[in-house]
């Protein structure tokens, strides 16, 4: 068993080697390019390459228009501040405090197999394999669920970037994608069924919310959702779906904010008392 351990990269470890080290810095850093580049890319130009369709990735997204649609501008925000916290959790790595790199590297392996299944998704998507697409998220899901479950207790500069953020989108991704490989996803049918399975998104941000008090999730499953609510309500104003979803948003971003107030304040009390201890400590 612990030489399974020893070789398993998902193992959950209390300290790195140095070689690990190197390799998680190198591994972590190129797979972060790779799927930072190919989702900007594929965002501004659409695939030259192969016979099926090929759009942008907002092209996909309108072009078969469903219950899950996003909206561009509010998921493009949401991506660019997760690649931008994802850097700085990077630079964790380069750390000199060995605490924090093994924190640090603790979460490496998932975060890498992460970045190579968005990579993978992102390809597939644009090049309309829906089908294999959506297998590919529900891999990622199982993936990013099983670090949420391991590792879900290390400090936010390392959660939200590698964890929370990633395993939210994640989910929404399965429905947005999902709701795109269903044939005639604009039909009553589908809405109707798309009416129903965006209450998941309430109940999964509010598992997370109550159990583990992980206001990260509710904050980034409100803002999707205030995508979702926003393409929705400029296609159809009479609609069920965007009020819903902004019923969804705000029940979130409330219960959210209700958990992070005494938990940063905690957090903000502690370090004060921390600091104010440390001379003591130290004084002859």
């Amino acid at each position: 068993m612990d030489r399974l351990n020893h070789i398993n990269p998902f193992a959950k470890r209390d300290s790195h080697s140095a070689n690990s080290v190197i390799t998680y810095k190198v591994l972590t850093l190129v797979t972060w390019l790779l799927s930072l580049i190919t989702t900007i890319y594929y965002t501004y130009d659409a695939p030259h390459d192969g016979h099926f369709v090929r759009r942008k990735i907002w092209e996909q997204n309108y072009f078969y228009f469903s219950g899950f649609t996003l909206n561009s501008v509010i998921t493009d925000i949401y991506w660019l501040v997760l690649f931008i916290l994802q850097l700085v959790y990077i630079t964790h790595l380069f750390s000199t405090k060995v605490e924090t790199v093994n924190a640090a590297c603790s979460v490496g392996s998932h975060f890498i197999f992460n970045n190579l299944l968005h990579f993978a998704f992102v390809m597939l998507f644009v090049r309309s394999h829906f089908v294999w697409a959506e297998v590919i998220l529900v891999i990622n899901f199982f993936n990013l669920t099983a670090l949420y479950f391991r590792h879900n207790t290390y400090p936010r500069f390392i959660h939200l970037p590698a964890v929370s953020g990633p395993l939210a989108w994640t989910f929404v991704a399965i429905y947005w994608n999902g709701a795109i490989m269903i044939p005639y996803q604009g039909n009553l049918v589908a809405r109707v069924f798309a009416n129903i399975f965006i209450w998941s998104i309430l109940v999964f941000g509010m598992f997370f919310i109550v159990i583990y008090k992980d206001y990260t999730m509710g904050f980034n499953l409100s803002v999707l959702a205030a995508s979702l609510g926003v393409a929705q309500f400029f296609s159809k104003i009479i609609a069920f779906q965007w009020i819903f979803a902004f019923t969804i948003m705000a029940v979130l971003f409330v219960l959210s904010f209700i958990v992070a107030v005494p938990a940063l304040t905690t957090r903000k009390d502690r370090s004060a008392a921390d600091t104010e201890r440390a001379p003591l400590l130290t004084d002859p």
